[in-house]
């Protein structure tokens, strides 16, 4: 079923303890009524004594996936490494804006989807991936000058590079810290651009807020892409592209 903004919204600032979810802030009936559907349909039974809706697993991890996607998926669902399609590529390609020689950083590189075009364009760039299979597909296409094998959460920043260009997981709010972590990467008058959830347009924890704020002072921008670019990837999950200056 596809879920209507107004009910993701009020699903993101649930309270979620262990199995229980609670509903916050007042609702018409009609909104009530079609997030509870939701939260049945994801496995949610709603408890009188407990005043909240109970889950057999951990209530966040369940409902998480549905604010990703729009719709009810599998809780087994993960939201990690999903190849970037070309399409979404190229997008991300004429959004930074890549000149030959510039520096660029590609953080959870996967296997190369993203780091080959720009490498292609004579761009210098550099490339870290967490997993080792993935890092070695990289290897064996020669793509790229610099190559690590790393958590990019646990690499530390500098401002090396006019471009940052990234595809980051997005489980449990992992885009938000990946990008956040990769701004740091841009010297002043560089960009950032990455994909995203859609949910930075929406969410309202202290992250978002957070995030929509740095996009606001400095005046970077959010471009929607179609529901299905993830399709050929195997996720539902929705989109945008997310392009971040650098103020110098």
């Amino acid at each position: 079923m596809k879920i209507p903004t107004n009910v993701l919204e009020v699903l993101d600032r649930a309270e979620t303890d262990g199995p229980r979810l609670v509903l916050t802030g007042t609702l018409d009936r009609k909104l009530y009524l079609d997030t509870a559907k939701v939260l049945e349909a994801a496995g949610g039974k709603w408890n009188k004594k407990a005043r909240a809706h109970l889950f057999d697993g951990d209530a966040a991890d369940a409902i998480e996936p549905v604010i990703l996607t729009g719709e009810v998926v599998s809780r087994k669902q993960q939201f990690g490494y999903f190849p970037t399609p070309a399409p979404v590529v190229e997008q991300l390609i004429d959004l930074a804006d890549l000149k030959p020689g510039m520096q660029v950083l590609e953080p959870s590189a996967g296997r190369g989807a993203i780091a080959g075009p720009i490498a292609a364009l004579d761009c210098h760039v550099d490339c870290i991936e967490l997993q080792r299979d993935n890092a070695l597909a990289i290897s064996d296409a020669g793509i790229g000058r610099d190559l690590a094998v790393a958590d990019f959460l646990t690499v530390e920043p500098g401002p090396d590079y006019d471009r940052v260009v990234m595809n980051p997981p997005f489980a449990r709010q992992a885009d938000i810290q990946h990008v956040s972590h990769a701004y740091q990467f841009v010297k002043p008058g560089g960009r950032l651009v990455a994909v995203m959830s859609n949910g930075v347009t929406f969410r309202n924890t202290t992250p978002y807020r957070a995030f929509r704020a740095l996009l606001e002072a400095t005046g970077g921008e959010v471009h929607a892409l179609p529901a299905d670019a993830f399709k050929e990837s195997g996720t539902g999950v929705n989109t945008v592209i997310a392009v971040i200056p650098k103020v110098a």
